[in-house]
C-alpha cells in the first residue's frame, strides 16, 4: 500500500500543477503569440502525469513517452510552463535505474534545443541570464538524479549484505547442527565400543570358565573351584568398569572424564594376558623394539585390541594356542595376535557377539592407524594392528 502511494502521489501532484498552473502560464505566453490552451492542450498536460503511473515498471519507456508528449505540446505552439514537471519526474525515475547512457545524454541535447534554435523558431530571443539559469537548473536536475542513483545503490548493497549475513547465519546454524549430530553419533559409537570391550571380554571368559566348571565339578572339584574363582574375578572387574563407564555417561563428558586407562597396560603383558591364561588359553608374548611409555588413549586401544583378539580365540578356537607380538618402532606400535588351528571342534558360542573386529578397526582408525584380521593357510587366524606413536611421546 505504501509503495502504491509513492507511485500515485507524484503523478496526481504533477497533474494538478500542470492543469492548474498551465492556464495561467499559457495566458502569460499568449500575449507573445503562444497558442491558447484548448482541449488538446489540457489532454497533453494530463497525458504526461498519467504515464507516470507506469514509471516503476517501465522507467525508460515512460521517460521517452513523456518527453514526446512535452515536445508535442511545445511544437503545437503552447506556452512554456509547468508542462516540464512530468518530464522532470520521469527523468528522475529513469535516471537512477539502468544505464546512464539512455537518459543523461538527453539533458545536453534538450539544453541546446532550448537555447537554440527553439527560441528563434518561436520568435523569442534568448538572453544571457536565461542561458545560465537553464544550465544551472539542468545541472541540479542531473545532480539530483545521480544522488538518488547513489542512494539506491547504497540501499541495494546494504540489503545484499543483510541477505548474505542471513545466509551465512543459516549456514552456520546448519553446520553447528550437523557437528552436534556427528558428535552425538561419535559419542554413541564410543559408548557402544566401550560396553562391548568391557562386557564381551569378561562375559566370554565367564562363559568359558563356567563351561569348564560344569564339566569338572564332579570329576575334578579343585579345578572347578579355580574356574569359579576366575569367574568371580572377571565379573568383579566387569562390574567395576561398567560402573565407571555409567558414572561418566550420567555426569557428562564435560564434568567427569570417561575412563581412559585400562586395568592393565600393553607394557605389562603378564597382567594383560592373565585372564586369558586363567581361562585355559596357552598364550605367550614376543616383545621387540625399544618400549616407550605410550599415551593413555593409545594404551587403551592396544590393550583392548589384544583382549578382544584373545576373547575371539577363546570363543571360536577352543584348544588353540596364541602368540601376542608387540613391536615398538620410532613411529608406530605394531600388534600381532596369531593363533594356531583349534585342537577341538569349535562349539557355537553361547554369548552374543559379532562386533569385535569392527570395534577393533574403529579403535585403530580413531588413532589414524590400521587393523586387519585374516585367516591363515594353517586354519589359524591373525590380527595385525599398526598404531602411530605421537612424536612428542618420545
Amino acid at each position: 500500500m505504501r509503495g502504491r502511494g509513492k507511485v500515485v502521489l507524484p503523478a496526481v501532484v504533477a497533474a494538478v500543477v500542470q492543469v492548474g498552473a498551465g492556464g495561467q502560464a499559457n495566458a502569460h505566453w499568449h500575449g507573445s503569440g503562444a497558442r491558447a490552451l484548448d482541449v488538446l492542450g489540457y489532454v497533453l498536460l494530463l497525458v504526461g502525469p498519467g504515464l507516470l503511473l507506469l514509471r516503476r515498471a517501465y522507467p525508460r519507456a515512460v521517460f521517452y513517452a513523456v518527453l514526446g508528449v512535452t515536445l508535442a505540446y511545445l511544437a503545437l505552439g503552447y506556452g512554456y510552463g509547468p508542462v516540464f514537471l512530468a518530464l522532470v519526474i520521469a527523468f528522475l525515475a529513469a535516471g537512477h535505474r539502468g544505464s546512464r547512457w539512455y537518459t543523461y545524454p538527453v539533458v545536453p541535447l534538450g539544453y541546446l534545443l532550448m537555447v537554440w534554435p527553439a527560441p528563434l523558431v518561436r520568435g523569442h530571443p534568448t538572453n544571457y541570464w536565461q542561458i545560465v539559469g537553464l544550465f544551472a537548473w539542468l545541472s541540479v536536475l542531473v545532480a539530483l538524479a545521480e544522488g538518488i542513483r547513489q542512494r539506491r545503490a547504497v540501499v541495494i548493497a546494504r540489503w545484499q549484505r543483510a541477505e548474505a549475513a542471513q545466509r551465512n547465519e543459516q549456514a552456520e546454524r546448519a553446520r553447528a547442527e550437523a557437528e552436534r549430530e556427528q558428535r552425538a553419533t561419535r559419542e554413541r559409537l564410543a559408548i557402544a565400543r566401550e560396553l562391548h570391550d568391557v562386557l564381551a571380554h569378561s562375559l566370554s571368559l565367564i562363559n568359558v570358565q563356567s563351561s569348564v566348571a560344569l564339566e569338572l565339578l564332579d570329576r575334578k572339584p579343585e579345578q572347578a573351584a579355580t574356574a569359579l574363582a576366575a569367574i568371580k574375578s572377571a565379573s568383579r572387574d566387569a562390574l567395576g568398569e561398567v560402573h565407571a563407564l555409567l558414572q561418566s555417561i550420567r555426569a557428562g563428558t564435560e564434568t567427569v572424564a570417561a575412563p581412559t586407562s585400562p586395568a592393565v597396560r600393553i607394557g605389562d603383558p603378564d597382567a594383560l594376558l592373565a585372564p586369558a591364561r586363567t581361562a585355559g588359553l596357552d598364550v605367550r608374548t614376543e616383545v621387540t623394539g625399544d618400549p616407550v611409555r605410550l599415551p593413555a588413549v593409545l594404551d587403551v586401544a592396544a590393550a583392548r585390541i589384544v583382549q578382544e583378539s584373545l576373547t575371539n580365540v577363546l570363543r571360536h578356537a577352543p584348544g588353540a594356542s596364541a602368540v601376542v607380538g608387540v613391536h615398538y618402532s620410532p613411529t608406530e606400535l605394531t600388534l600381532t595376535i596369531e593363533n594356531t588351528a583349534p585342537t577341538n571342534t569349535p562349539q557355537p558360542s553361547t554369548t552374543p557377539g559379532g562386533n569385535g573386529i569392527p570395534g577393533m578397526i574403529e579403535r585403530a582408525h580413531a588413532l589414524n592407524g590400521t587393523l586387519s584380521a585374516n585367516p591363515l593357510p594353517t586354519n589359524g587366524f591373525r590380527v595385525t594392528a599398526h598404531l602411530p606413536i605421537p612424536q612428542e611421546t618420545r
